[in-house]
């Protein structure tokens, strides 16, 4: 079997630390989808603009090491093993994983690209396919998950004014709204969830092309720097 990438990600997430475990919890977030040749082709998107979401089937290409049959799933504490098919994690025997995004855009000039958003997806991710997201087939009101019952509570976050000052003068081909997405991404914690917070600790991660820093502390979340790399 022989898989090749049909397209490649453009994506706010330099890095796959603070990337959020699930997508569309962070909707803020931007990414451009650029089609690969031979599908590089206004042809090969028509009528994909009709849809509001559509799925993304993608590879895990920052994943080291070997998979386990049983792993350590964040969500749980890092301290409760699952079998690797009963979660979502990124270490699976052929490192494949599966999205839904909105479908914010289709261009086809100068390059064909798909604008999406409430993407979890890493800058460089190779994608394997796309599919339309089809509601009464794909939205299923009583499908339950005890793994992942709700989604997970929201940390306060706190951004001096002279950082969101600077947050919100970004601007991006995508219509970045750079303060909201650093709320929601924070507020989900990237920090793994087994790891008590060291309020004396700075924490970082690339947004949008910024070194973001932060802390823990009594209130929440405060963002501390916001440096253009």
């Amino acid at each position: 079997m022989v898989v090749e990438p049909i397209a490649r990600v453009h994506s706010c997430f330099g890095e796959k630390f603070g990337v959020p475990r699930q997508p569309m919890l962070a909707d803020a977030s931007r990414a451009s989808i650029e089609l690969l040749p031979p599908l590089d082709v206004a042809d090969a998107v028509t009528g994909l603009e009709e849809n509001s979401h559509i799925w993304v089937v993608f590879q895990f290409h920052q994943v080291a090491g070997q998979w386990s049959a049983k792993v350590r799933p964040p969500r749980l504490g890092g301290n409760k093993k699952l079998g690797v098919l009963a979660t979502r994690s990124p270490f699976r025997p052929n490192n494949i994983g599966l999205s839904v995004v909105r479908l914010l855009e289709v261009r086809t000039s100068p390059r064909v690209e798909l604008i999406v958003g409430g993407a979890d997806l890493v800058d460089g991710t190779p994608i394997l396919d796309i599919k339309p997201y089809i509601p009464y087939a794909d939205a299923l009101s009583t499908a339950e998950s005890a793994f992942a019952a709700s989604a997970p509570n929201l940390i306060p976050v706190h951004i001096p004014e002279d950082i969101l000052f600077r947050a919100k003068e970004y601007q991006d081909d995508w219509g970045t709204d750079l303060p909201r997405l650093i709320h929601q991404v924070l507020a989900q914690d990237p920090r793994p969830a087994y790891q008590e917070p060291d309020p004396e600790r700075v924490y970082g991660m690339t947004l949008c092309n910024f070194n973001l820093c932060w802390r823990y502390t009594e209130k929440g979340i405060l963002v501390v720097s916001l440096q253009r790399l």
